[in-house]
C-alpha cells in the first residue's frame, strides 16, 4: 500500500507542476500581448501553440468589456480550481494509501 500511496502522491505533485506551469505561460503570454510580439518568431508561435487550446473555450464566452478581454482571468480561476481539485484529491488517495 506504501508504492501506492507514493504513486498518488508523486501524480498530486507532476500535476501540481503542470498548472504552474500553464499558469505561468498564460501569464507570459498576456504581458506579450501588451507589446509588439513578432507571431513569426518561434519561441512566440509556440507559446501560441500551447496557450490557444486552453484560452479558446474562454474566448466564446462573452467575455469581452470594450477593448479589454477578460478570458485570461476566467481561464486562471480555472485552472486554480482544476489545481486545487485534482491535486486535493490525489494528496487525499496518497494519505489514504500510506
Amino acid at each position: 500500500m506504501f508504492v501506492i500511496g507514493q504513486i498518488f502522491s508523486s501524480l498530486a505533485f507532476l500535476f501540481s507542476m503542470i498548472f504552474k506551469v500553464i499558469y505561468f505561460l498564460l501569464v507570459i503570454r498576456i504581458v506579450l500581448s501588451w507589446f509588439i510580439a513578432d507571431s513569426y518568431n518561434s519561441t512566440v508561435s509556440t507559446l501560441y501553440a500551447v496557450t490557444d487550446p486552453i484560452l479558446a473555450p474562454f474566448r466564446k464566452l462573452p467575455l469581452q468589456i470594450g477593448g479589454l478581454d477578460l478570458s485570461p482571468i476566467v481561464a486562471f480561476l480555472a485552472i486554480s480550481f482544476l489545481d486545487h481539485f485534482v491535486v486535493g484529491i490525489l494528496t487525499r488517495l496518497a494519505i489514504q494509501f500510506a
